[in-house]
C-alpha cells in the first residue's frame, strides 16, 4: 500500500487539530472539512486545504458520507481518518472510502460491525473467553420484554444503547416504578445519537471501576496492547478526568487484562487502534465494549509509553508494521486528562453556548493542551461542548496530580460558564487524591461537597486591580478617538480625569457579583501610568506598566484581567473576583418576574410533551423532554401543582430562555 501524502480529516475540534499535529510532522498534507458553524474554527485555519460540507447540524454536514468522500477526491487526499464520534465507528462510511479507492485510517468495515453491535460483540467475546457482565443482547426490542429482563436480572440494572457510546442512551434503574421511561427515554436518545434504538440490559455492578486497555493491530498479524487507563470518574456515564496507568493494579492482572484485550482484537481481525473496555470488580473484570477508534483519553497513554499514537494510526494505515513488539514497551510516570467543558455546574452541568472572549491556558513543563478552540471562539448548539483536554505526565501518581492542578489553576476563562472550577473541585478531594473512586461516587455527590466554587469576595488589591484595567481601557479607547478626530491634542481625550475647576481625578463604580454591594474607586493621575486610588477607607498607590502587569503599593504583578460587557474577571492564585462595572445615573428597570414561567435551560428541540394545559401534576413529574447537544434533558415539574398553559410541542426548535410550560404550583 502506498504511502499517504494527503489526509483528509473527517472531524473538528480538538481531535482534527491533534490529528493534523502528527501529519505535519510526518510530512503530510492536510484537508479540514467544515459546517458553516465552523466556517472560522481552528482546525479550519491549521489545514493546508478546507472544504465546507453543509450547514451546521451535523447530519446535514459531517455526518454526510458523500460529502465527506467527495471533499476528499476534489482535493486530491489519499486517505481519510475519522478521529472520533459522528462517522468513526460506521462501517458504511470504511466501506465507501475503500470503494472510492481511498485509505481509510481506521480498521476493517468487517471489525466495526462485529464491534459496533454491544450485544454481537458480547457474543463474539463470550466465543472468545473474555469475561462478560450478566445482563440481555437478544432482538426482542419490545418494552415488556426488556422490563421482564430487567427485573430477572435484578436491580439496579443498566439501560444502555447497543450502538452507541460516550453515555449517550444510556440508564442506570434503581428500581421497577422507573423502568419504563429509562427505557423509552434510552431507546429515543439511541435513536436520535446512532440512528439505533436497540437496547441491551446489564447488571449494574455498584462500584465497579472503569479500566480499559489500548489496544493495537497492523496487517501483518501483529498485536500489541499500551496497557490500561482508568477512566472511573464518570459523571453520567461521561468520563472527566482519566489517567494512566490504573491506580493499584499489580501485573498479574495487568497482564490478564492485557490479553483479554488483544483476544478481543484478534478475534475480529482487528486493525489499528482501539480500545476494551472493561468493568472491574475487586479482582475481577469483565467486557463492556471495545470502541473501533482512537478515544479521547488517547494522551495519557501516549504520555506513559512515550508513543505517539497517530503515527502509528497512519503507518498501519499505509500498510506498515507497527513500530515496536509488546516487550519494547514500558509504563514511564504516571498521566491525567481532564476535559474541560462549556457547561454550567450550577444549572445541573447544562451545555453553554457562547464566545469564549478570554482563553488562557498554562504553559508549564509537563503540560500539554489538545484543543479545536482559541480565544474569541464560540461553542456551537450543534456539538458537543469541550473546550480542551489538559493532560499532565509525573514521575508518579502524586506529582502528575500535583500538576493538574497547578494546570488547572492556571486556566483562566471569561465568557461563558465551564466545568474548570468543578474539575479542580474533584482533583482535590480526598476521595479522589486516595484513588478511592468508582463508577458511581460523582453521582453520588454534590458539587458543593466538594467545594468547587472559586469565586472569591473583593478585597482591595482585585478592586484596585479591577479599576486600573477599566482606566487603561478608557485610555486607550481614548487614544483611538484622538487619532481619529483630527485634533489629537484636544483636551476632551485627556484620560487623567482632567476638569476645568477640579483637580483630575476619575471614578470607577463596580459591584462584587458575591454581595452585590456598590463599590467605588477613585483615581488621581500621577506621571508615568501612576495613580493615586481611594478604594473604600484605604489609600493604595498603582501604576499600570507597559508590558500589561501592574504595580501595586510597590508590588508588581503580572495580573490577568478579563472584560466582557460589564463584567470584569481579576484571577488570582485562589479563584478569582468577579464585579459588574456599572453607572449609577442607569438606573435600569427591575426585572420582569417570570412567576410560574418554566423555561428552556439551553437552545434545543422539544422531542417529547408528556402533559397537556390544565394536567395535575406531582413535583419532579416529567413534563417534557428537550433534546441539545445530543443529550436529552427532562424539564420536570418543580412542586406539586397545575399545567396552565403549553407553549411548545414536539419537534419545535426553541431558544434558550423562551418560556416552554405555565406552571402555577399548588
Amino acid at each position: 500500500m502506498a504511502a499517504i501524502r494527503k489526509l483528509l480529516i473527517a472531524n473538528r475540534g480538538e481531535i482534527a487539530c491533534r490529528v493534523m499535529a502528527t501529519a505535519r510532522e510526518m510530512g503530510i498534507k492536510t484537508v479540514a472539512v467544515y459546517s458553516d458553524a465552523d466556517q472560522d474554527a481552528r482546525h479550519v485555519r491549521l489545514a493546508d486545504e478546507a472544504v465546507r460540507l453543509g450547514p451546521g447540524a451535523a447530519s446535514e454536514s459531517y455526518l454526510k458520507v458523500e460529502n465527506v468522500i467527495a471533499a476528499a477526491l476534489s482535493t486530491g487526499a489519499d486517505a481519510i481518518h475519522p478521529g472520533y464520534g459522528f462517522l468513526s465507528e460506521n462501517a458504511g462510511f470504511a466501506d465507501a472510502i475503500e470503494d472510492a479507492g481511498l485509505i481509510f485510517v481506521g480498521p476493517p468495515a468487517d471489525a466495526i460491525r462485529a464491534m459496533g453491535s454491544k450485544s454481537a460483540s458480547k457474543s463474539l467475546m463470550e466465543k472468545a473467553g473474555v469475561p462478560l457482565v450478566p445482563g440481555y443482547h437478544g432482538s426482542k426490542q419490545d418494552t415488556k420484554t426488556l422490563s421482564t429482563v430487567a427485573e430477572d436480572i435484578g436491580f439496579p440494572v443498566l439501560v444502555k444503547a447497543s450502538a452507541g457510546g460516550g453515555g449517550k442512551g444510556m440508564r442506570v434503574v434503581r428500581k421497577k416504578a422507573d423502568l419504563k421511561d429509562a427505557i423509552e427515554g434510552a431507546k429515543r436518545e439511541a435513536q436520535s445519537s446512532f440512528g439505533d434504538p436497540k437496547l441491551m440490559i446489564e447488571k449494574y455492578l455498584a462500584k465497579a471501576r472503569h479500566v480499559e486497555v489500548q489496544v493495537f493491530g497492523d496487517t501483518h498479524g501483529n498485536y500489541v496492547h499500551l496497557f490500561e487507563r482508568d477512566c472511573s470518574l464518570q459523571r453520567r456515564h461521561q468520563k472527566v478526568i482519566e489517567e494512566a496507568p490504573a491506580p493499584g493494579m499489580t501485573e498479574k492482572l495487568r497482564q490478564a487484562m492485557g490479553e483479554a484485550a488483544v483476544n478481543a482484537a484478534r478475534a475480529v481481525d482487528y486493525v489499528g487502534a482501539g480500545t476494551v473496555e472493561f468493568l472491574l470488580s475487586g479482582r475481577d473484570f469483565y467486557f463492556i465494549e471495545m470502541n473501533t477508534r482512537l478515544q479521547v483519553e488517547h494522551p495519557v497513554t501516549e504520555a506513559i509509553t512515550g508513543q505517539d499514537l497517530v503515527r502509528w494510526q497512519l503507518l498501519v494505515a499505509s500498510g506498515g508494521e507497527l513500530p515496536v513488539k509488546q516487550d519494547d514497551l514500558s509504563i514511564s510516570g504516571h498521566a491525567f486528562e481532564a476535559r474541560l467543558y462549556a457547561e454550567d455546574p450550577d444549572k445541573g452541568y447544562l451545555p453553554q453556548t457562547g464566545t469564549l472572549s478570554h482563553l488562557k491556558f498554562a504553559d508549564t513543563p509537563g503540560v500539554r493542551i489538545d484543543t479545536g478552540i482559541e480565544e474569541g471562539d464560540s461553542v456551537s448548539v450543534h456539538y458537543d461542548p469541550m473546550i480542551a483536554k489538559i493532560i499532565v505526565h509525573g514521575a508518579d501518581r502524586d506529582d502528575a496530580l500535583s500538576k493538574l492542578q497547578a494546570a488547572l489553576s492556571k486556566t483562566h476563562i471569561a465568557g461563558i460558564e465551564t466545568n474548570l472550577d468543578f474539575l479542580l473541585g474533584v482533583s482535590s478531594d480526598e476521595t479522589f487524591v486516595k484513588a478511592k473512586v468508582d463508577t458511581g461516587w460523582l453521582d453520588r455527590m454534590k458539587p458543593p461537597s466538594l467545594g468547587w466554587r472559586r469565586v472569591t469576595p473583593a478585597d482591595e488589591t482585585s478592586l484596585a486591580i479591577a479599576a486600573l484595567a477599566v482606566i487603561n481601557e478608557r485610555g486607550v479607547a481614548a487614544q483611538a478617538r484622538a487619532a481619529r478626530s483630527g485634533d489629537p491634542h484636544s483636551p476632551w481625550f485627556r484620560t487623567d480625569g482632567w476638569r476645568l475647576i477640579d483637580r483630575g481625578h476619575q471614578d470607577v463604580f463596580l459591584r462584587d457579583i458575591i454581595d452585590d454591594e456598590p463599590l467605588l474607586v477613585t483615581a488621581k493621575a500621577r506621571a508615568g501610568h501612576c495613580y493615586d486610588l481611594i478604594v473604600g477607607e484605604e489609600r493604595v498607590a498603582g501604576q499600570v506598566l507597559d508590558d500589561g502587569g501592574v504595580i501595586i503599593d510597590g508590588v508588581r504583578m503580572n495580573v490577568d484581567v478579563a472584560h466582557t460587557g460589564d463584567r470584569l474577571t481579576v484571577f488570582h492564585d485562589d479563584g478569582r473576583c468577579v464585579f459588574l462595572l456599572f453607572d449609577p445615573a442607569d438606573v435600569s428597570a427591575d426585572e420582569v418576574d417570570s412567576g410560574g414561567d418554566l423555561t428552556a435551560p439551553m437552545p434545543g428541540k422539544v422531542t417529547h410533551v408528556h402533559v397537556k394545559a390544565g394536567a395535575k401534576v406531582k413535583r419532579g413529574e416529567s413534563l417534557l423532554v428537550l433534546e441539545a447537544m445530543k443529550m436529552e434533558h427532562t424539564i420536570a415539574a418543580p412542586a406539586d401543582g397545575t399545567v396552565t398553559e403549553l407553549r411548545c410541542k414536539a419537534g419545535e426548535q426553541v431558544e434558550d430562555g423562551v418560556p416552554l410550560v405555565i406552571f402555577e404550583p399548588a
